[in-house]
């Protein structure tokens, strides 16, 4: 297609284009967190359109609302180590990543968005975006906004991070404006980031984003708890303890879904299904399910990782929640996880002070029918984050036809 039909074409388009870019080099998170968005941005607006640019590997298994579409970069692999590799070209990883910026400077030039919104990473994964956030800057017509989960990490270990990856620089220099979806009161992400008081107005606490109900899906005629690691790539000691719990106790109850994520697989997922095999029906298991919404709806209780989607639903479906969180390679989760307990919206295990045993997991499901629930904490107040995003975006998007 020549550039002149493009141009027409584009003429022709609607007049309100998002497009969120979300590296995702593991988990669900960024994906899940990208699609929300896209999905309340374009609801009720028939001249809305999103397009998510991503690198998650099961992006091809969620569905996608009218008028949200995705492109799926190449894959990378985090090794060990911390370097990255290709997943499956067989290219090294300078390639794949000058691959994977020459897709996204093709898509915003074909797409002409009118809002840009990156996900956690100010340059992209390896400086990716960089070249695609000059080239909108010189054109001047799309607003640029830097959404971040309401943790990151450790403000020392951050401010390292970020210095190396010239993040600080970028964000000042490219973003109109910074979405926070968390609560000032309870977390500050950028605590620790050296950003100038100028970026610092710029800067707007949206909420957490409510989840709703949207798809139905096969749940357990049974009261159960449901037991969740997220993407499940990091999730099997907590899992395991889980069985362990259940393995211990022949009386324990109810009875627990398992949702392993489609990370949690091989060898590991092969074990853990011989022992919930062996448990009898006491616990049922399944690999992923992307309408999860219906089994937190459902659930008496919920034991789960401490990610920021998964936090997002236990206070959207007003869940009684243990949230088991991992400490490494960030403390990301655990930040988030003892800053809901003290404020009563949680229970955490926690490794240091509870202990990470089979004793601790069984009281911990034990005492879920007594715990208080988020809503009895406010949690309801706190769920703000998609109106006043679709708010900002709009409000933005006007700007730029000013």
């Amino acid at each position: 297609m020549s550039q002149e039909a493009i141009a027409k074409l584009n003429a022709r388009a609607p007049s309100r284009r998002v497009m969120l870019y979300s590296h995702d080099t593991f988990g669900l998170g960024h994906l899940r967190r990208s699609r929300a968005l896209a999905t309340a941005l374009t609801a009720g607006d028939p001249d809305a359109s999103a397009i998510i640019l991503t690198g998650s590997p099961v992006a091809g298994r969620f569905t996608f609302p009218e008028r949200v579409d995705h492109i799926r970069l190449p894959g990378v692999t985090k090794l060990p180590d911390g370097s990255y590799v290709s997943s499956t070209l067989g290219l090294n990883i300078d390639a794949t990543t000058n691959l994977r910026a020459g897709l996204i400077q093709s898509a915003v030039e074909q797409y002409r968005p009118d809002l840009l919104i990156v996900d956690k990473e100010p340059t992209g994964f390896r400086g990716e975006l960089l070249p695609t956030l000059e080239w909108l800057q010189s054109k001047g017509e799309c607003r640029v906004v830097l959404g971040l989960r309401d943790v990151l990490d450790e403000p020392e270990v951050l401010a390292t991070e970020w210095e190396r990856k010239g993040a600080v620089k970028a964000a000042e220099a490219y973003y109109d404006e910074f979405w926070v979806y968390g609560v000032e009161d309870i977390y500050d992400p950028t605590k620790g980031l050296p950003f100038s008081d100028a970026t610092r107005a710029r800067m707007h606490y949206t909420g957490y984003l409510r989840r709703t109900l949207t798809d139905s899906s096969d749940v357990p005629n049974e009261p159960y708890i449901l037991i969740t690691p997220g993407g499940g790539g990091d999730g099997a000691a907590m899992v395991s303890l889980v069985l362990d719990a259940y393995e211990a106790d022949p009386d324990l109850g109810p009875h627990a879904m398992l949702v392993y994520g489609p990370f949690l697989s091989g060898d590991v997922r092969d074990a853990m299904d011989a022992r919930v095999a062996a448990l009898g029906g006491r616990v049922t298991a399944t690999g992923f399910d992307s309408r999860i919404e219906a089994l937190f709806a459902q659930a008496q209780g919920v034991v789960c990782m401490g990610g920021y989607n998964t936090f997002c639903e236990v206070l959207s479906f007003d869940q009684r929640a243990v949230i088991v969180p991992r400490t490494v390679p960030r403390l990301e989760q655990w930040i988030r996880a003892s800053r809901a307990e003290e404020l009563g919206l949680v229970r955490m295990l926690d490794d240091g002070r509870d202990g990470m045993t089979v004793a601790a997991m069984i009281k911990a499901i034990r005492d879920l029918p007594t715990q208080q629930k988020p809503s009895a904490a406010g949690a309801d107040g706190l769920l703000d984050g998609l109106d006043v995003v679709v708010a900002r975006g709009r409000a933005l998007m006007a700007q730029k036809d000013e």
